[in-house]
């Protein structure tokens, strides 16, 4: 397994490697990151921009091809939506059906006011572990955060005939928690 200093060397943010190992920042910590995080770390817009299109790969690795093939003049990853989504272990694309559900924090621009920044980041850890293990038991796949939304999939990678019960069942439980 690569050390995290390796993966910054990778996608091109060595330099900001002093910079994360003195904030505590490994890999264990990199998805929950957001872009407000790293602005406050001092990081440009380009790092910035590199280093969650990264963490994004991490957690999807067709979601590097993607990106790469926007690059080239393809079809942008968010107008790809009908894009065949690939696993690690399948041997060819497949098409399937997602349900797609995104969790928001009602009022965090307020709590946001409210708050020590301190208070805030752990207010939202709570809030991503817990949402995150709902959306796990109901095996659904964290895409990304965004602030303080979570982006999930339901149906990748592995896909259910409920994926959009399990999805909302998934969302009535997070209400209540």
């Amino acid at each position: 397994m690569k050390s995290f200093a390796q993966w910054l060397e990778e996608i091109g943010l060595e330099s900001y490697a002093a910079l994360f190992a003195d904030n505590e920042v490994d890999l264990s910590v990199v998805v929950t990151l957001t872009d407000a995080d790293l602005r406050e770390l001092g990081l440009s817009l380009g790092a910035r921009k590199k280093f969650m299109l990264a963490v994004a790969a991490l957690a999807n690795p067709a979601t590097e091809v993607r990106a790469a093939e926007g690059e080239r003049g393809a079809t942008p990853p968010s107008e790809s939506v009908s894009a065949p989504l690939v696993t690690p272990d399948s041997p060819a694309g497949e098409r399937r059906q997602l349900t797609v559900m995104f969790c928001d924090l009602v009022g965090s621009t307020a709590l946001s006011e409210q708050l020590d920044p301190e208070e805030l980041r752990a207010l939202l850890h709570d809030y991503r572990m817990r949402c995150g293990d709902v959306i796990t038991r109901y095996e659904g796949h964290v895409a990304r955060y965004v602030g303080d939304g979570i982006l999930t999939y339901f149906g990748w990678p592995k896909a259910h005939e409920e994926d959009a019960e399990r999805a909302l069942r998934a969302a009535l439980e997070i209400i209540q928690t």
